[in-house]
């Protein structure tokens, strides 16, 4: 599949409106846009389905081998032109190489053939943006670099002479946006806003595509694109039951599209429930499976849901569930909201947890079960600010991080429940 990877020097540089700008705007000229995301990330995808009509897909050089991103890139379904967005700076990763990498953007551009769009942050600069981007194009000869944009450009004057600089390296440049046409994504402590919960979404959209219809040069961008990664024979993890309760709302949307899509593809089928809605898993599943997402700014919600706490605590009785990260934290005894006041949880397993005083827990890991659904080696990440209070259960599993260390989020098992505040993104390469 012929791409472009939209990448930066730095987080917070504009790859995310350039993206949704970019794939809004192909889209509009009647192409078929695939979207993909570098690293562990659920948020920005969302954004991108919005945008392209389509599921974006995660691709990640430490938890996944080639074959799997193969597998992925392969499988994502037919489509004129694939747009991928990185994650942190494009060179960024972890200290010790995983499946097929660091957990670099870079690395999956390498693989997929995609050239990079470097997004520059002009504010501030000039002509060092040149030098910016040459050290860019030399750092590894396996990266192309298709050219750039330039963000947030002060005046036409700024832009002449960043456009000079460049031209003199030889290095393209395939946009101009004015610092105006910035296009403001409203965050919270994990990055953006939910797609699902932003009420002018559309209007967004249709914004950043008019300014990349307006400021991005379309043409060079879809003739800069490349690919060449070959399929390669890949088995997804198998389903953990023939048909899945799957938790799906605004407190429970963390679940890697790839994960369902094997589940699927294997014969499984999801049956999605709605926990805010006081909704309880389908008595036909063999199993049920409440992802990550936000709990926390539903605590008073959940805590009165009796009828789903009541139909999880029937179901775990003699059927598995597994919950990550906010399902784990809804699995558990209590939350409390970080207000302070705690809210009951449905008690299938004595975890209390606190958002009252937060500290983040972020990273990459390597879980080697003792229980739960899944045997083998997995791999995945942990990105939350709550604060455990009591685990009493045993543990699910050995976890370390990307440097092989310990650490103390082993998850708890109980009867058939199980969680972790790992979140799942494939067996261990």
């Amino acid at each position: 599949m012929r791409g472009i990877l939209v990448s930066a020097p730095a987080s917070g540089s504009g790859k995310t409106t350039v993206t949704l700008g970019l794939i809004a705007a192909l889209r509009a000229r009647g192409l078929a846009v695939q979207p993909f995301k570098s690293g562990p990330d659920y948020i920005d995808p969302a954004f991108h389905r919005a945008a392209a009509g389509r599921e974006s897909v995660n691709l990640d050089s430490w938890a996944m081998g080639r074959a799997q991103i193969a597998h992925l890139v392969g499988s994502a379904g037919p489509a004129d032109i694939a747009v991928a967005e990185g994650s942190m700076g494009l060179f960024d990763g972890v200290a010790r190489p995983g499946g097929c990498g660091n957990g670099a953007s870079a690395d999956v551009a390498a693989l997929t053939g995609w050239p990079v769009l470097l997004v520059i942050d002009a504010k501030g600069q000039a002509q060092s943006a040149a030098a910016v981007a040459l050290g860019f194009r030399e750092m590894r000869p396996d990266v192309a670099l298709a050219g750039v944009v330039l963000n947030r450009t002060a005046s036409p004057r700024h832009e002449a002479l960043m456009r000079l600089a460049f031209d003199r390296l030889a290095i393209p440049v395939l946009g101009v946006l004015p610092r105006e046409a910035g296009i403001e994504l409203p965050e919270r402590h994990l990055g953006l806003v939910q797609a699902r919960e932003h009420a002018a979404l559309d209007a967004l959209l249709a914004q950043a595509g008019a300014a990349a219809a307006r400021h991005l040069d379309l043409d060079a961008i879809i003739a800069a694109a490349r690919g060449g990664l070959a399929p390669e024979p890949f088995r997804p993890l198998p389903p953990p039951a023939e048909r899945i309760a799957l938790a799906q709302d605004d407190a429970f949307s963390f679940v890697y599209p790839h994960l369902v899509a094997g589940w699927r593809a294997a014969g499984a089928v999801i049956l999605p429930f709605s926990p805010l809605a006081d909704q309880a898993p389908d008595d036909s599943a063999g199993a049920c499976w409440l992802p990550g997402g936000y709990p926390e700014l539903h605590a008073g919600r959940l805590a009165s849901a009796a009828r789903f706490r009541a139909g999880l605590r029937r179901f775990a009785e003699t059927r598995p569930v597994h919950g990550e990260c906010g399902g784990y934290m809804a699995m558990g005894a209590g939350l409390v909201d970080a207000q302070g006041t705690r809210h009951q949880m449905a008690g299938l397993l004595g975890l209390e947890t606190s958002y009252a005083q937060r500290r983040m827990h972020l990273g990459y890991r390597r879980a080697m079960p003792m229980g739960g659904l899944y045997p083998q080696p997995l791999a995945g990440h942990e990105f939350h600010y709550a604060t455990i209070l009591a685990q009493p259960d045993a543990p699910l599993a050995r976890v370390t991080d990307a440097n092989g260390d310990a650490v103390p989020e082993t998850g708890s098992q109980r009867g058939h429940a199980s969680g972790s505040f790992f979140h799942l993104i494939g067996e261990a390469p």
